[in-house]
């Protein structure tokens, strides 16, 4: 892996914010006291270019040139690095080189000359269109459906006004001509239809039905996303234009990093990162990268990491107990007809593992057949002739979309993963026989990264992975819903305190400035709501008794997801009963009820089984029944066990290898789901003021209360973090835990040079994660309602060193050249379940 060193700046953490209009480049100015205050080094900016007007994410960008006005413009970002780089820290800026929205034409000037001029614009080449696919026009999918006998009879809403041609509050240019050949076609007497259908059939577009898309198309686009264009920033002067004005901030030293959305849309990924990396001197730059189980980022690549999911499926399944499979799994196949495992050994599930490949083979063909239908078509069209015999190339099409469909990762980056071709043909051949010619003339194409076939199916088996993976079959695979997360694989249920130090030795190793990270913009689930449903993992088979009550008292029918939607409602409890709390989880179910395409779709709602889903999220938010106290019951259960969780995985993520980031508001306890949900507004004033009652001297205790209950104060009739005396326990923790390693990070880098697992001794040994950094120890609980149900920690202790080292969470002074080494872990974990332990000598913080 290539490092640039000097002068490249790198950070000791992240804070990533979400800009919006409401939440501006002035407001995040206006935080930033507090932010440096928890401890954070660099702030990590969501997309700032100009995007579409309400655009909540900024992924839309219709204007490369400039910083949003309506997130804050220029002006907004020079007094924002000012403020943080005085204030000693940096700015990681989120940036989209693969798309750009063209939702509205009129608002991105690129698209808007391309569909005046057609290919004689001078941004015909900047767009990734197949010309002769579409009779040298553009098909735009903005139609209604009209009608089974005119499936274009919307065109009769088509209106020419004032020079520029109207299809309700849709707008779209007139070549230079068109409207006086238009009217002079139609006649003097034609009305406004006749003269808007006569000048439509004379532009460089054809506006079509949208459900055509997906078989028609003849644009890139950003998976299945029909107002997200992709560009080809592989073209030198795409690059330069769309990249000014990044270069720019990079240039006057506003901004200090980069992180790439979508590498895998690219032509070619890895030379895009090597123009970057020179074009900005050497900037910190990561990609926003998937990788498979078992699979590495490419090595030749100038990057120094990715965004971190890989560390997420990690932490997540070190947390996880594999003692719970085989009662999950045979849950799971009883709700949807797969078989149960008897394997209790924390790493794969052989019967899981095969559920789990052809669920996600039938989710991706069915994606590759339908709404990408149209990028299998382009790839044949590549190949004109290849199989004379097939002149209709339906076979040709058939072995392609199989391809697709059986490749195991994202994509391969040629010659780099060219296994992953080869695993993917003989896995075609095999599932269909009759293929076998077919996949045999085109492998050595695919395997060639210079035919035009070859690179683009690269980028095509992104596209399909993300559909049929992520959006499909991570809504309808039901072994337990914290290990559905994007960058994960949900057939792997937990992992071996062996195996996760393994990687983290690996990780220090090979890519220390990676990003590690536990919630994100993407993620489906929190990081909080994720580890309230490991603790599921703990108690299967109360779980199972507990979803047997919940889907009679609401059955919808489905039991799969079911399974699923229930662990999500757990995970994300406590609500309040309140109209925003019903309608944030009927958001929720909708969603994902419709990206599971198994009862209801977006295309095709159940009105019906969207009816009984609404009256769900009702019934588990309004106060009293019985499906309610049901709930409430096992919300109580998992309730002290998931705090466990939430401060253990949060101290190991920030002090693991890698640069760490805090997604905004999970400093304490933060429930969201799946976006928009995950980017909704944090209470920055509320964090402030419990991080001041911290370090003014405030100390979390556990409740006495709770421990005499068993956890069954621990939430009821509170809301979230802010009631009830666990909740206010565990806010403080999480933060306490957040803050204090922030700090230790970036005053005191020395304290993470390396990473080497400590040695526990005694019969709770599983329970514990202990590791050095060179300086900073990491001491956290694992799978606490077994610990209890083991009696405790009993005599178990882990070997520290022989020096003074000091608690950052207790301020409690342990070891020294006088011990054996050893601390006992009931004394170490006597007031909190998680210890940061730093040398004596250098453990004041501010």
């Amino acid at each position: 892996m290539h490092h640039v060193t000097s002068p490249q700046r790198v950070p000791a953490s992240t804070y990533r914010l979400q800009l919006t209009a409401d939440f501006t480049l002035d407001r995040a100015r206006e935080v930033l006291p507090y932010l440096r205050e928890l401890g954070v080094d660099w702030l990590y900016l969501s997309p700032m270019l100009g995007a579409e007007e309400g655009s909540t994410h900024g992924y839309d960008v219709v204007d490369p040139t400039s910083v949003d006005d309506a997130r804050g413009g220029e002006t907004g970002l020079r007094e924002l690095a000012e403020a943080v780089h005085s204030a000693g820290g940096g700015i990681l800026a989120d940036i989209v080189p693969n798309h750009v929205g063209v939702a509205t034409p009129k608002d991105n000037a690129w698209w808007w000359d391309l569909l005046k001029h057609g290919r004689a614009s001078k941004y015909a080449t900047a767009f990734d269109i197949d010309w002769e696919a579409g009779d040298s026009r553009i098909w735009l999918p903005v139609l209604g459906d009209g009608t089974d006998e005119d499936p274009e009879a919307e065109l009769a809403r088509l209106r020419v006004v004032d020079g520029e041609l109207h299809y309700y509050d849709n707008v779209y240019p007139l070549a230079p001509g068109t409207e006086e050949a238009a009217r002079s076609a139609a006649g003097a007497d034609a009305g406004e239809e006749q003269l808007a259908r006569a000048a439509h059939d004379l532009q460089n577009y054809r506006l079509m039905p949208w459900r055509e898309a997906d078989e028609n198309l003849n644009y890139r686009r950003f998976f299945a996303v029909n107002s997200l264009a992709g560009v080809r920033v592989e073209i030198p002067r795409v690059f330069a234009e769309t990249h000014r004005e990044i270069l720019s901030w990079i240039r006057d030293g506003l901004v200090d990093g980069l992180r790439v959305d979508h590498p895998d849309g690219l032509a070619d990924p890895g030379g895009y990162f090597e123009n970057l990396r020179q074009a900005t001197g050497g900037v910190y730059l990561l990609g926003e990268k998937i990788l498979e189980h078992g699979e590495r980022l490419p090595a030749a690549w100038s990057v120094d990491g990715t965004t971190g999911y890989d560390a997420l499926g990690e932490i997540e399944r070190v947390l996880t107990d594999p003692a719970g499979a085989p009662v999950l799994d045979e849950v799971a196949g009883r709700l949807g007809g797969w078989g149960r495992t008897e394997d209790q050994s924390g790493e794969t599930s052989a019967a899981a593992e095969v559920v789990w490949a052809e669920m996600i083979h039938g989710t991706k063909r069915a994606v590759a057949d339908g709404m990408l239908r149209s990028e299998v078509d382009r790839l044949a069209r590549l190949v004109p002739g290849l199989l004379p015999e097939d002149p209709e190339g339906e076979q040709l099409q058939d072995a392609l979309a199989e391809l697709l469909a059986c490749f195991p990762v994202y994509r391969s980056y040629l010659p780099t993963g060219r296994h992953h071709l080869d695993g993917a043909a003989s896995d075609a051949v095999r599932r269909r026989p009759d293929l076998t010619e077919a996949v045999r003339a085109l492998l050595p194409l695919l395997a060639d990264p210079d035919h035009p076939i070859g690179e683009r199916f690269q980028q095509t088996s992104g596209m399909v992975m993300a559909k049929g993976v992520e959006d499909t079959a991570f809504y309808r695979y039901t072994r337990l819903a914290s290990l559905n997360e994007v960058g994960g694989d949900p057939s792997s249920f937990a992992q071996s305190l062996e195996r996760f130090h393994a990687l983290q030795g690996d990780r220090q190793a090979r890519m220390p400035l990676t990003m590690t990270t536990l919630s994100t913009h993407d993620t489906k689930r929190s990081e909080d709501v994720r580890a309230r449903i490991d603790v599921l993992s703990e108690i299967p088979e109360e779980w199972a008794a507990t979803l047997e009550r919940l889907m009679g008292l609401a059955p919808l029918g489905d039991g799969p997801f079911e399974k699923l939607l229930w662990e999500t409602i757990v995970g994300a409890w406590p609500v309040d009963g309140t109209a925003l709390e019903t309608a944030r989880l009927n958001d929720y179910a909708l969603k994902a009820a419709r990206e599971a395409a198994t009862r209801t779709t977006w295309t095709e709602p159940d009105e019906e089984f969207e009816a009984a889903l609404a009256d769900l999220a009702v019934q588990a938010t309004a106060p009293g029944g019985e499906l309610r106290e049901t709930l409430q019951t096992i919300a109580d259960r998992v309730a002290v066990p998931g705090m466990v969780n939430q401060v253990s995985m949060k101290l190991i993520q920030l002090t693991l290898p890698g640069i760490p980031d805090v997604y905004q508001g999970t400093e304490i306890p933060f429930p969201t789901l799946v976006d928009p949900d995950n980017r909704r507004p944090v209470d920055f004033a509320e964090r402030a003021a419990l991080l001041a009652r911290l370090d003014g001297g405030w100390v979390p205790e556990f409740p006495a209360a709770v421990e005499a209950a068993g956890g069954a104060e621990a939430e009821s009739g509170t809301t979230g973090h802010d009631g009830g005396l666990l909740a206010e326990y565990t806010a403080g923790l999480k933060l306490l835990v957040t803050s204090r390693a922030l700090r230790a990070r970036r005053q005191h880098p020395e304290w993470y040079s390396r990473y080497q697992e400590l040695d526990v001794i005694g019969e709770a040994a599983d329970h514990v994660i202990a590791f050095t950094r060179g300086g900073s120890i990491t001491v956290a609980t694992r799978w606490p309602l077994g610990l209890d149900d083991e009696g405790g920690w009993g005599e178990a202790a882990v070997v520290l060193p022989r020096q003074v080292l000091v608690d950052l969470l207790t301020g409690r002074r342990f070891g020294g050249a006088h011990t054996d080494g050893t601390t006992r872990l009931a004394e170490l974990f006597e007031h909190h379940p998680v210890a940061l332990l730093v040398p004596e000598d250098g453990n004041t913080l501010s």
